[in-house]
């Protein structure tokens, strides 16, 4: 059983393609924006060119464009390859890094929208406390009680904070297999806040 694991949830540019549980190959960057014009020929770079049974994919929380980018791409290469097709959390995915294995409460933060940050906390046993949620920073440092801290505002909030230790690091595909146990995700935009995109008159789409 071979999974693609595409991330392109945040500035960051992932795919990890495993057989079983061994990791055929994994490509990681940290590119900002492009993930569009990224993602197909960094999958052309793995083995067979990516194919596999099942494609995993970040469906956030993250940034809205990036999201797209993935899950469009992990819909298209299931239709091409009768392929199935789910999704994952970013959030889920960065605690079960910052923990690696060690049985430790940590509060996960990303870039979000407008100012705010993504946040939710998960429990030593890698178990999430509370729904993500899109905060102001102030909001996001009075709800964050662990001792760690992990993602990429993760430094800020510390700050905010006045304690904690921080860990700044971004999703990464080749760590899928630090999630696998978890029920999967419907391979649709979890996007946790509203669109910034306006119909006309003002109305949220």
């Amino acid at each position: 059983m071979r999974r693609l694991i595409i991330d392109t949830a945040t500035r960051a540019c992932s795919v990890a393609l495993f057989d079983g549980d061994e990791c055929l190959a994994a490509f990681h960057e940290d590119i900002g924006r492009g993930h569009a014009e990224r993602l197909v020929p960094m999958i052309a770079e793995l083995p067979d060119k990516g194919r596999a049974d099942s494609i995993y994919v970040d469906v956030g929380p993250g940034s809205f464009t990036g999201i797209r980018v993935g899950v469009s791409a992990a819909r298209a290469l299931t239709l091409a390859w009768g392929a199935e097709c789910h999704g994952y959390s970013s959030l889920d995915l960065l605690a079960a890094m910052a923990r690696n294995g060690a049985a430790i409460a940590v509060d996960v933060v990303m870039t979000g929208g407008h100012g705010e940050y993504y946040f939710q906390a998960f429990d030593a046993n890698g178990v999430a406390a509370i729904p993500p949620q899109s905060l102001l920073p102030e909001i996001a440092a009075e709800t964050s009680k662990a001792q760690l801290v992990a993602g990429d505002m993760a430094q800020n909030l510390v700050a905010l904070r006045g304690s904690g230790q921080a860990v700044e690091m971004l999703p990464n595909a080749q760590f899928w297999p630090s999630i696998a146990a978890l029920p999967p995700l419907l391979p649709s935009p979890q996007y946790v806040r509203g669109p910034d995109a306006k119909l006309p008159g003002g109305v949220t789409p």
